[in-house]
């Protein structure tokens, strides 16, 4: 993510400024890199700085979808904030009733004795957590302490790093900590004193091992920085020097996969990028209205969002956060400077105007009935998409999240399984698909896993529908072959973007069962 850490003057001040265009920062090329020491000619993107925005990379030439810009071990990996205890190896989850192993030195649970990812536990925490006696403290706890204190061992991973390996804490220290920008928040800085900084130094006994302000800043650079890395049951937080480097944005134009087991990430363009674009990635869910976006890019990354998603009202025309006006019946109420999280909102085709608070306290109350309605009851879940439709742009975020619940659930849970699906409801599901792609394709065009997992989906109504109206005789061969020839090419997508998951994951597997689909249709 990108960084803004002046850690000593001579140090190249970052910033988390978003959404500006190349033109808008008047760049200069940086000749030695805080990732690398250098950049050579061969590597994909330049690392630029302007006072805007600080440093970020773009694109040294034009760049292909799918082409890999950075592949990079993780600098350190823990886990995440107020997690369940996990194993300090691998960072799996335990299944209740499972079997306890227990780190034979520090005391503290694994996963199993032979656990692939004990050799960072003991390079790092074990011994300092043997000789200070911290199990003594962990298991007496109540589950919120048991859970921050498992938070807190990724800021002691990262101290730690100071003497185990000097070279890679300077690197650390290379990520921007906002610690200018967190003291004025007193809920998070005091939090941190209180389950971080004082946990670590006091009551862990590490008091003169590390300061109070080294502690914060490691704090703020986890907070600035971190990735979520991991796939059920495992999942953590990593953070990676060279990823810090790229620009946020709201419709970014870079994705990102991690190994399962080790972490090491891989970043690749999902479109085809021209040489000089800033390469960008977005810390916000795509399927997000602003008010919501820019409040958790806020509170949880602290900058304001000022990219050109975020500076429409319309959001590029998909109507993400529109409502629908009460008083025309005509007109969408749309915010009337997207960019102020207090501004009105106004109709456009009437006079009608709604304040933001109104607004939120609408949104707030849709959110908790939604919240309500059972993750698998597909009947709840289309009666409020036909009753909040009155309300609601079809594209509204609200509405996307049911259509996206609602599109993989036909097909998948027990009474909507495929073979029990009517022609009316394999008809709902590709429509559903089609909503969602249409708006994905503007949002997060070329190779992204949701467009991915979209296609897939909607590859199975199609090609049912087609057999059954060729069998019919609705429609005759030529016009079967158009529908299989569109089967075929939401296979051959789906495919291309997922198998460039890590192998193991679902989002693999669904590639896998493209190409298979795709071998047992044949020749169309």
């Amino acid at each position: 993510m990108p960084s803004h850490h002046q850690k000593k003057k001579h140090k190249k001040q970052q910033s988390h400024a978003s959404g500006n265009s190349k033109e808008d920062a008047q760049t200069t090329s940086e000749q030695d890199s805080a990732v690398d020491g250098h950049l050579e000619e061969s590597t994909p993107y330049a690392l630029k700085r302007s006072e805007q925005v600080g440093r970020y990379l773009v694109a040294s030439r034009d760049l292909k979808a799918g082409e890999v810009i950075i592949e990079t071990p993780p600098l350190v990996v823990g886990p995440c904030a107020e997690t369940e205890p996990v194993c300090l190896g691998c960072h799996s989850s335990f299944t209740p009733g499972s079997e306890v192993y227990r780190c034979d030195s520090c005391n503290w649970r694994l996963c199993a004795p032979n656990c692939h990812g004990l050799s960072t536990h003991r390079q790092l925490e074990c011994i300092p957590l043997r000789d200070k006696a911290v199990h003594k403290l962990l298991q007496p706890s109540t589950p919120v302490q048991q859970k921050l204190m498992y938070e807190a061992i990724l800021t002691l991973r990262c101290m730690l790093l100071k003497t185990v390996d000097p070279v890679n804490y300077d690197r650390l220290l290379d990520m921007d900590p906002l610690n200018d920008v967190r003291q004025q928040i007193p809920k998070l800085w005091n939090r941190n004193q209180k389950e971080i900084v004082r946990r670590i130094r006091d009551e862990w006994g590490f008091t003169d091992d590390f300061t109070e302000l080294e502690l914060h800043t490691i704090c703020g650079i986890i907070e600035v920085n971190a990735f979520e890395v991991g796939q059920d049951p495992i999942k953590a937080r990593a953070l990676f020097p060279k990823a810090c480097l790229l620009m946020h944005d709201c419709t970014p134009n870079t994705g990102h996969t991690d190994d399962l087991q080790t972490h090491h990430l891989t970043v690749r363009v999902l479109r085809d990028v021209e040489a000089g674009e800033s390469l960008t990635l977005t810390y916000a869910h795509i399927l997000q209205g602003t008010l919501k976006r820019r409040q958790h890019l806020k509170e949880e990354k602290f900058f304001d969002c000022n990219c050109r998603r975020c500076s429409d009202a319309t959001e590029l025309g998909t109507y993400c956060s529109a409502l629908r006006c009460t008083k025309c019946r005509r007109g969408l109420i749309l915010p009337a400077n997207p960019l102020n999280q207090q501004s009105e909102w106004r109709c456009q085709q009437c006079p009608n105007s709604v304040s933001c608070e109104s607004v939120i306290l609408l949104l707030e109350k849709l959110s908790q009935q939604l919240e309500c309605i059972g993750g698998n009851d597909v009947g709840g879940l289309e009666a409020f998409l036909h009753t909040q439709s009155t309300v609601l742009h079809d594209n509204h975020y609200l509405l996307l999240s049911v259509k996206h619940s609602l599109c993989e659930l036909y097909g998948k849970i027990e009474g909507y399984l495929i073979p029990e699906l009517s022609q009316e409801q394999l008809k709902r599901k590709e429509t559903l698909c089609r909503d969602l792609l249409e708006v994905v394709d503007q949002l997060e065009p070329g190779l992204s896993r949701l467009r991915g997992t979209i296609m897939y989906e909607m590859h199975v109504p199609l090609l049912i529908e087609a057999g059954q109206l060729f069998q019919s005789g609705v429609i005759q061969r030529a016009e079967l072959r158009r529908r299989l020839k569109e089967v075929q090419r939401l296979l051959r997508e789906s495919e291309r973007i997922l198998s460039l998951e890590p192998e193991g994951s679902p989002e693999y597997g669904i590639a896998e069962a493209a190409r298979d689909a795709l071998k047992n249709m044949g020749t169309v």
